[in-house]
């Protein structure tokens, strides 16, 4: 990997690590959460970067995918599970980087995904089997008297691209691939009181262009051109005009344009944290990005 990328991949991660610093203590009780993601979303824009998506903010049981939307009128309350999950991009380079901030008295819970992250990291190094990292984030989550989150996983980063291989599985059973030096992951522990594996519920924030093809409907053609700056990277329902939005995001997905990512959450009453961290595999040394 050449030493501009890495350089453009540590300053991102810089960034995105400072943010969330001063953006966990925004989430406070009786703030607005949209408020509140608005604040953080600005902040990185101020440092002069990119959003590589936008701020995940999930509240209890709801893992991943949630961040406020138009008219959102929800606050953070007492006892609350709040997953903060930022990702920064410069020329596309991405840091991918969560917290959890325990408004209630959860902080084992809390330690819990923390404390897995840094059990992976220290084994994150070219040559090692990826079922080696999800199995000691398994038995970290567990010994501890939790469940990871076994159907959420880290990735890798690309260029404007925030999945690709590998794929940084939360429990033993993942590949036994070897991770290799010149990748860039991010690893993200969930850990959870509930059952372990998330659903889907019937509510879309977030969106990502996935193919370009003809459309008819003009309101549709408006949001490409509204989205066309992404290059492909997500972006929440609040980015784009109000005329017709909705039945224009509808027609794109339907189309295959566009790729819909519902919020994702453990069973009702239970809660879930998350801790997240960007890594650069070089041939002689792991720079963990977002510290």
């Amino acid at each position: 990997m050449k030493d501009e990328i890495v350089d453009l991949y540590r300053e991102a991660g810089a960034i995105a690590s400072a943010v969330l610093r001063r953006g966990r203590d925004r989430v406070r009780i009786g703030t607005p959460i949209r408020e509140t993601v608005e604040s953080i979303e600005g902040m990185v824009r101020e440092a002069g970067a990119g959003l590589a998506f936008p701020l995940n903010v999930s509240v209890n049981e709801d893992a991943a995918h949630d961040t406020a939307w138009p008219g959102d009128e929800r606050i953070f309350a007492v006892g609350d599970v709040v997953k903060l999950d930022l990702g920064v991009h410069l020329e596309g380079y991405i840091a991918d980087t969560a917290t959890t901030v325990d408004l209630g008295e959860h902080q084992p819970l809390v330690e819990a995904s923390v404390a897995a992250l840094e059990r992976a990291i220290g084994l994150a190094r070219p040559g090692v089997q990826i079922n080696q990292i999800g199995a000691a984030i398994e038995a970290e989550i567990q010994g501890r008297g939790f469940r990871p989150v076994a159907n959420l996983t880290g990735h890798g980063l690309a260029q404007y691209q925030i999945h690709t291989g590998p794929t940084i599985q939360n429990v033993g059973s993942g590949s036994g691939a070897p991770l290799e030096a010149g990748t860039v992951i991010a690893i993200e522990p969930f850990a959870t009181t509930g059952s372990g594996m998330v659903s889907e519920r019937n509510h879309v924030e977030i969106y990502q262009q996935i193919s370009v093809k003809p459309v008819r409907l003009p309101a549709a053609r408006r949001l490409l051109e509204e989205v066309r700056e992404r290059r492909g990277l997500p972006f929440a329902r609040r980015f784009v005009g109000a005329e017709m939005r909705d039945v224009a995001l509808a027609t794109l997905v339907r189309a295959g344009i566009l790729h819909a990512y519902p919020i994702l959450h453990d069973v009702p009453g239970s809660m879930v944290s998350q801790a997240e961290h960007t890594i650069v595999l070089l041939d002689e040394d792991c720079i963990v990005t977002t510290r």
